[in-house]
């Protein structure tokens, strides 16, 4: 089959592909943060194209318009509603000898719509925060911002997160792991209820491959497990149960620079009154205050920054992270999780960390999209 040709860019300019949205959860805060970037992002600098994936799975192209992908009065956004077309799809480059970009629609002639530099995934949950976007991109032999495979996999599992922390000396919590099968027999139910009760209430009963504190529930009482446990199967049928700690919530970005990870200056979440945790509307709802620069003494500081890169460094992240932490009542460090896809919505903590840090929005972007650029596919 032939494909239609568009004649090529006269702009030296690389040009980004944006992808987001995706089938996790996280589909609505993955496209308000694409839209921060939209909106961001250096013109001058770089020719974009945004790529929508819907809900279904389907590449879309999508309008270069970021105030629609913003959460409006708690209305969240969505890939179809910005979608330029109702069928078609994009088609990434599929061979590391080319790195054309082609649109398809039913019943017409495919057409080509230029070559991608580098990609700027965007996506948060699986289905493209986990490993596999990148795997798709490691094989096309496409530059993309961000973290490899690997790191990126064990990031989105809290429990090999948390095994790969450990390892390393580096602290967490008390945790129990429910998978899914013991949790669809009635013993391995009581073995759940047993092992729940020797952690200690309150709990945390958790998607273990998910974010944006989607399906999370504080269980308080035994009476609420199997409740939350079942809200939580909603979104991935493996789960993860933490022991409640008692602490400061302090979050820390860590960036590559050309001479290694760099940790920035750290935020502290301050959740409202109404607001027993930060939960998803908490954090994108409502808007709970995220404090710049954590008010923290000078040893503090250097120790979470130590930390934050020590984590960063385990996990073999390239680009960039957020590692979250607790500052328990005792003094010592608690490392919550490593998210290696942070928020860019414009309440998202990463940029705000970086901007207090002396590097503004702009030209945070330009730094992860230049150091795509310079970094080779493939085994490094």
């Amino acid at each position: 089959m032939s494909i239609e040709q568009t004649p090529p860019n006269p702009s030296a300019k690389p040009r980004v592909a944006l992808v987001f949205g995706g089938r996790s959860s996280e589909h609505a805060i993955s496209v308000s943060t694409a839209g921060s970037v939209l909106r961001a992002i250096d013109r001058e600098k770089y020719d974009v194209l945004p790529i929508g994936i819907t809900h279904e799975g389907r590449w879309a192209l999508v309008s270069d318009d970021p105030a629609r992908m913003a959460i409006t009065d708690g209305r969240l956004p969505d890939v179809a509603q910005v979608a330029e077309a109702v069928d078609g799809q994009v088609v990434l480059p599929v061979s590391p000898d080319s790195r054309e970009v082609v649109w398809s629609e039913p019943g017409t002639v495919p057409k080509a719509l230029g070559e991608v530099d580098v990609v700027f995934p965007l996506l948060h949950g699986p289905w493209g925060e986990d490993g596999t976007l990148q795997g798709l991109l490691e094989l096309s032999g496409v530059p993309y911002v961000g973290n490899g495979v690997l790191s990126s996999a064990v990031g989105m599992d809290k429990e090999f997160t948390k095994r790969v922390l450990a390892s390393h000396g580096l602290g967490v919590g008390s945790y129990t792991i429910v998978r899914p099968r013991e949790w669809e027999s009635e013993a391995g139910r009581a073995a759940v209820r047993e092992r729940v009760g020797e952690l200690g209430l309150p709990v945390f009963v958790k998607p273990c491959r998910a974010g944006s504190s989607i399906g999370i529930t504080k269980v308080k009482d035994l009476a609420g497990l199997d409740a939350a446990i079942e809200e939580a199967r909603r979104h991935d049928p493996k789960l993860i149960i933490e022991a409640g700690v008692s602490g400061r919530e302090i979050e820390c970005g860590v960036l590559e620079f050309e001479d290694g990870p760099r940790a920035s200056v750290p935020a502290e979440v301050l959740v409202g009154g109404d607001y027993e945790f930060y939960d998803f509307e908490a954090k994108y709802i409502d808007s709970s205050e995220v404090r710049i620069p954590a008010e923290l003494g000078a040893a503090e500081l250097a120790e979470i920054r130590r930390q934050a890169v020590a984590a960063f460094e385990a996990l073999g992240c390239e680009g960039l992270a957020r590692v979250d932490f607790f500052l328990l009542d005792d003094g010592s460090w608690m490392i919550n999780e490593v998210n290696t896809m942070p928020g860019f919505t414009p309440i998202s903590a990463y940029p705000k960390m970086w901007e207090a840090s002396g590097l503004s929005y702009p030209e945070l972007i330009d730094r992860l999209l230049q150091a795509a650029l310079r970094r080779p596919t493939g085994l490094r």
